[in-house]
């Protein structure tokens, strides 16, 4: 079978329709929209354009379905989703496959994609089981205490097309595992991997309504009426800090419940002391994981200055020497970015980055030809006020400046509205848990480029958002306290 032959076996495999209530249908008005590989700039397939219509189907079906799905068996509820992460698993190769086509990334990225969204279904599986409650004497002795926690409810997501499968999963686990309902919107440019996770859910045994996808070309006129729709009760959202904030500001309405992972401007720290090979190890890791297309990745290098210039050559020959193509060709490590006007942001802010003193250890430049490339990028002496150390990339480049002490590191790093994760390279424990109680950050990974994990609350402070996904604390997100006063 040749290689196009199975991508198009791939494609054609996933339904294009609208899941509400359970079943596949079109659009309401017949409306449909393209999804693009971003490798070639080629439609891969047409898939329904739902409108506000459709949006209210799935809140009716999400509504019809809240007290049933609630009053399950946490058992059955935690069956389902351990069944789904099996099949995650089962199905990595033909589901990593469609992923590359829609998104870009190397196949190898996609398949660790899988695995890890399927980590949150074996997570929530188990958190099914442990919704807690309390039972105390009250301090008069003349009451008890009761608290239990319920689900929220109805709830809205919306997911981002950076990783269109596990930003899903780390949402759907925790939601199904409360009993919460939920409509499902995806990014326009990727909504395949999450219409394949229907289907996979769909044959797991979850109920019709319990989970509803809309796909659309407008999210204001399906999410809007949605959010403003008083069963409602539930938003979470992963996206730009900008839309976050719009969607907090129409949520205020019905003062919904809601959860948001959004923009990062991750700080990576690199002191005089620092095991230089494993710093350039991480860094090429928190960089060039996705493409640089995370908000988890680095954004900008601030490194000891008596080993700046040493590290960006170092991370500029590892990054030089990645090879760029189509996610589905071999040996391939960078590529594609989304979209044009993705590029045409990172070619911005590297031009600016140039114009402004910086020099190019590598790269620097769009790649010629189809597709949205750029070439993975390392810039050497950035000057404090380029755009790239106030915006995020969103793209394969690594700004690296000096720092000469620990105070004005720590002031760097913190010298954003953002406050995700940051990086921090020392062998001095010291100093790490100076710099770590210093930094104004949700999540640090010491010694490590990468901070993702199942069982471990993600999200940031400041502007990168409100609530945690993942670990004990993602279920809470999607549940409510109720308290019993008891009289004896």
């Amino acid at each position: 079978m040749s290689i196009a032959t199975r991508e198009q076996e791939v494609v054609d495999k996933v339904e294009k329709r609208l899941y509400i209530g359970g079943e596949w249908r079109d659009a309401s008005g017949g409306g449909t929209l393209e999804v693009e590989d971003p490798a070639t700039g080629e439609p891969l397939c047409e898939i329904a354009d739902g409108a506000a219509e459709d949006a209210k189907a799935a809140l009716d079906a999400a509504v019809e379905m809240r007290q049933e799905w609630a009053d399950t068996p946490p058992n059955t509820r935690g069956e389902i989703l351990w069944k789904a992460f099996e099949a995650l698993n089962e199905r990595k190769d033909e589901l990593a496959l469609l992923m590359t086509l829609e998104m870009g990334k190397p196949v190898a990225e996609s398949e660790a994609e899988i695995v890890y969204a399927a980590e949150f279904f074996r997570w929530f599986s188990g958190e099914a089981l442990r919704i807690e409650g309390d039972y105390r004497v009250a301090g008069n002795g003349a009451s008890r205490v009761l608290v239990m926690r319920q689900p929220v409810g109805p709830s809205l997501m919306i997911t981002p097309w950076n990783f269109p499968m596990a930003m899903g999963t780390r949402k759907v686990g925790p939601a199904i595992a409360a009993g919460c309902t939920i409509v499902m919107k995806p990014a326009q440019q990727t909504p395949l991997s999450m219409l394949a996770l229907g289907q996979i859910l769909e044959e797991c045994g979850l109920p019709g309504g319990v989970f509803n996808i809309v796909t659309t070309s407008s999210s204001g006129q399906t999410a809007g009426p949605l959010i403003s729709d008083p069963r409602l009760r539930k938003l979470s959202f992963t996206g730009s800090t900008e839309v976050g904030r719009k969607l907090i500001e129409q949520s205020a309405g019905n003062v919904l419940k809601v959860s948001m992972e959004l923009g990062g401007n991750a700080p990576f720290l690199i002191f005089e002391d620092a095991d230089l090979d494993a710093a350039v190890e991480g860094a090429l890791l928190a960089k060039m994981r996705n493409i640089g297309e995370a908000c988890t990745a680095a954004n900008r290098f601030h490194v000891a200055e008596p080993v700046a210039e040493q590290f960006a050559e170092r991370l500029g020959k590892a990054m030089g020497e990645l090879k760029i193509g189509r996610g589905t060709e071999d040996d391939v490590k960078v590529g594609p970015l989304i979209d044009q006007p993705s590029r045409e942001k990172v070619e911005e802010l590297v031009q600016d980055a140039l114009d402004k003193g910086a020099k190019a250890v590598v790269g620097g430049q769009s790649v010629d030809g189809t597709g949205y490339f750029f070439e993975p990028t390392v810039l050497g002496d950035v000057a404090p006020d380029a755009r790239m150390l106030k915006e995020e990339i969103f793209g394969p480049v690594a700004p690296v400046t000096g720092f000469q002490s620990e105070e004005d590191a720590i002031a760097a790093a913190n010298d954003t509205e953002y406050g995700l994760v940051a990086y921090v390279y020392t062998r001095d424990l010291k100093r790490a848990i100076r710099v770590i109680e210093g930094l104004e950050t949700g999540m640090v990974g010491l010694n490590q480029g990468m901070v993702s994990n199942a069982g471990a609350p993600f999200g940031g402070v400041k502007q990168s958002g409100i609530g945690r996904e993942g670990g004990f604390e993602g279920i809470e997100e999607f549940l409510e306290v109720k308290y019993v006063a008891v009289k004896v």
